[in-house]
């Protein structure tokens, strides 16, 4: 099945990938509807610009919010954090955070415009405390956010130095099946694989936290 808008029926979809990664935990009341509308807009702009290379339903489901649907069944949303996702494209994973925890302050830098009216238009439409900058990563103070995360917009050790530069507590790095990079002064907090429900694609997220916090939190 090619890609297509389906509205209502994005649903089946969305419950598999949800009952797959957060079956302990229940998504917000508007999830579903939120999501949904994002899917379709993406499906809409992808028709007209480069935006995801999904080519099934399956596949943009899977892309759009597995790996933020992980972080959510895990509980590692904490309301009221920053968040800062590098290089979002297409959105994911910062839009999706944002949607499945409203409390969340996610800004999302992406330098293409293009993208960046996509990832406007979808903050205007859904309303969700999300904030979108043209720029790039080095573009960004540092220590300017709780949490930084990023999905294939730099190879992950580039990632991870660039992450230890602008987070405060947590940097999330996104890999398929390749070993941790590591980072002086930062250790790892998490770390957990899984399957994308829809497609089977293996995963694996970690975090990555300073030394200094983590000996604090130990004691």
């Amino acid at each position: 099945m090619a890609l297509a808008q389906l509205g209502a029926g994005w649903a089946p979809y969305l419950s598999r990938v949800a009952a797959g990664l957060a079956s302990s935990v229940t998504p917000p009341p508007a999830f579903e509807r939120l999501a949904s509308t994002l899917l379709d807009l993406t499906v809409s702009w992808n028709a007209k610009m480069d935006l995801t290379a999904a080519k099934t339903p399956e596949e943009l489901v899977d892309l759009t919010f597995a790996d933020a649907m992980a972080l959510f069944g895990r509980g590692q949303l904490r309301p009221d954090e920053a968040w800062l996702d590098v290089g979002s494209g297409s959105g994911a994973p910062g839009f999706p955070l944002a949607v499945l925890e409203p409390r969340l302050r996610v800004l999302l830098l992406e330098p293409m415009q293009k993208r960046v009216a996509f990832l406007r238009t979808l903050v205007g439409t859904l309303g969700v405390r999300a904030q979108v900058v043209r720029g790039r990563v080095e573009d960004v103070g540092g220590a300017s956010t709780d949490v930084a995360i990023s999905r294939a917009t730099l190879p992950p050790a580039d990632w991870l130095r660039e992450g230890a530069r602008l987070a405060r507590r947590e940097v999330w790095v996104l890999l398929a099946r390749e070993a941790p990079p590591v980072c002086a002064g930062w250790a790892v907090r998490t770390d957990f694989t899984f399957e994308w429900p829809l497609t089977g694609r293996k995963r694996r997220l970690v975090s990555f936290e300073p030394v200094a916090l983590g000996s604090a939190a130990a004691k």
